[in-house]
């Protein structure tokens, strides 16, 4: 009734303002209206002073049952909205509401009614063995002992942690103890639950496996949502019934994986392996008839390069350029577009090179 109350106050006060938005709360897990966070550094002097914009107009409209995936780079923001949905951080303008309340004027109610595990966190108390410092959590959720060692025992089963039940969480390596903080976050069964980049840390098959069991625990109650971050494409893509691209604090999409990589069939994607570019020549290769994106990836002394092009005899003069330029063309290969694909024709660089400039300007 509270909310209720609320919502017919504020309707009464700011009627243009407020009431469409409060009335859409009861639609969604997840909503944000023109979302924007900036960070001030303060220098030595005032003058010095300067404001980074880590967030700016995000509009997301998430129902119930979904799981929902925020695609981007390291520093594009993805933190910084799961700290705001979670009641962590305040937003600088716009507003925000997680399962039907305000995260900033009714985060009281928020907190009971969600959960979030940070890939490469380090929480709980490394004396206390991985049952006590779950158990230790559940309590905090007001969660009755009989009931939390039950759930504590089928979760640690599904991730394959059951033998280290009472090891000392300080005894485990990292990829275990992510393994405890992701059993932690579905332990209270929450109404929406944050995960990012639940799989940091994890290896090839310990990843799956968490994919998996998110994947299913979403399936198996329409009531329940997921925020999922990450910048592991196959991640996204494998899991995700929505996804939004987000780079410096914007969204530049938000679709089905599918509908995303629609979008760029109707043109031909090819890879490319040659001998050592060291970067040379990419303009030149950008500026050839039909080409629309080139990027170049380096490693163990081999250059790939993954080409978007309008037409598929583009290709052609691809060829005739590298050949030209003594460049050897060691394999080349057609296929299908994937999210890699769509951040490369939305950002204009794939994932892997927005990172590495950030981290050379940083």
């Amino acid at each position: 009734m509270k909310l209720l109350d609320d919502y017919y106050t504020i309707t009464l006060r700011q009627p243009n303002k407020f009431a469409n938005f409060r009335r859409k709360t009861m639609d969604f897990a997840i909503l944000s209206e023109h979302l924007g966070r900036v960070y001030k550094i303060r220098g030595a002097k005032k003058a010095e002073a300067k404001q980074i914009i880590a967030l700016q107009d995000v509009n997301l409209e998430i129902r119930p049952g979904e799981l929902f995936g925020l695609l981007g780079p390291n520093g594009a923001g993805k933190t910084t909205l799961i700290k705001i949905l979670t009641t962590l951080l305040a937003p600088t303008s716009g507003r925000a509401c997680v399962a039907g309340f305000d995260v900033q004027k009714e985060a009281p109610k928020v907190r009971p009614r969600i959960n979030m595990v940070s890939g490469g966190e380090s929480s709980g108390y490394g004396l206390l063995t991985v049952r006590e410092n779950l158990w230790m959590f559940a309590q905090f959720y007001g969660i009755p002992s009989r009931q939390a060692h039950q759930r504590i025992d089928e979760l640690l089963a599904v991730v394959g942690l059951a033998d280290r039940a009472n090891s000392k969480s300080s005894d485990l390596s990292t990829g275990l103890r992510q393994k405890m903080n992701v059993v932690r976050g579905f332990l209270t069964d929450p109404d929406v639950l944050f995960l990012d980049e639940p799989t940091l840390g994890l290896d090839v098959g310990a990843s799956r496996e968490v994919r998996r069991f998110v994947r299913k625990w979403v399936d198996d109650d329409p009531t329940r949502t997921i925020l999922l971050t990450t910048h592991y494409m196959v991640e996204a893509d494998e899991l995700c019934d929505r996804v939004a691209i987000i780079n410096q604090g914007k969204v530049l999409a938000c679709d089905a994986p599918a509908t995303l990589k629609q979008r760029l069939q109707r043109e031909a994607i090819f890879r490319m392996q040659v001998s050592p570019l060291n970067g040379s020549g990419l303009g030149a290769l950008q500026g050839l008839p039909g080409v629309r994106k080139v990027s170049l990836h380096e490693q163990n002394g081999a250059s790939t390069l993954e080409f978007i092009l309008e037409r598929e005899d583009a290709i052609a003069a691809v060829v005739n350029a590298l050949t030209a330029g003594e460049t050897r063309i060691l394999h080349l290969q057609k296929r299908e577009p994937t999210l890699e694909d769509v951040f490369v024709d939305l950002v204009g660089r794939s994932i892997e090179e927005v990172e590495r400039a950030e981290q050379a300007e940083g």
